[in-house]
């Protein structure tokens, strides 16, 4: 395997995506793992009802492995057309990987964005409130980018991803929205 350091740079804010109701979140862990639990459900703190935000340990707020591979996947389904390779997220899956399992992103959150949340039910438009941490624009984080060779997920695929997600996709809450776009650099 060969890996790569990349680093990001928000180009604008990016919300937090884990639940800060630590029972809430525990519950949901617990009906969708056998085991493990207990270690991802620890690094949650408590918070209030519908706030969403980042891991957080002694060290700091992190996001983990799982949600930048998630971003590559997504980006990868939506570019795959492009790219014209069938099943491309689940290639990426089996031959790429990301480390460290948690990756640093600060200290702390830089603050709470409230939103309003309007959807189309059966019972006619509905409006809630949402309540997400962020991290402000200009934020850095790196980690490595593993890559088993493949002749379909290249180095020169993984980069057009990280070009076509890095301004078009982003990463975390409200992206449709511009939250969470950043530019990328080998590190």
């Amino acid at each position: 395997m060969e890996k790569r350091k990349v680093e990001f740079e928000l180009l604008e804010s990016m919300l937090g995506t884990v639940p800060k109701n630590k029972q809430l979140y525990q519950d949901w862990i617990a009906s969708k793992a056998e085991n493990g639990v207990e270690d991802e459900v620890a690094t949650v703190v408590d918070g209030e009802k519908g706030l969403t935000g980042f891991h957080q340990d002694d060290a700091g707020i992190y996001v983990m492995d799982y949600f930048i591979k998630g971003f590559f996947k997504s980006t990868a389904n939506a570019y795959k057309e492009i790219l014209k390779v069938k099943n491309m997220a689940s290639k990426m899956t089996n031959f790429m990987f990301i480390f460290p399992r948690m990756i640093c992103i600060g200290d702390k959150p830089d603050g709470i964005l409230e939103r309003p949340l309007r959807a189309q039910t059966a019972q006619g438009p509905r409006v809630t409130l949402a309540s997400s941490e962020y991290v402000d624009a200009g934020t850095r984080f790196s980690f490595f980018i593993g890559l088993i060779p493949h002749k379909e997920i290249t180095w020169d695929r993984i980069e057009a991803i990280m070009d076509f997600g890095a301004e078009g996709i982003g990463l975390g809450q409200w992206r449709n929205a511009s939250h969470g776009r950043f530019k990328w650099s080998w590190s």
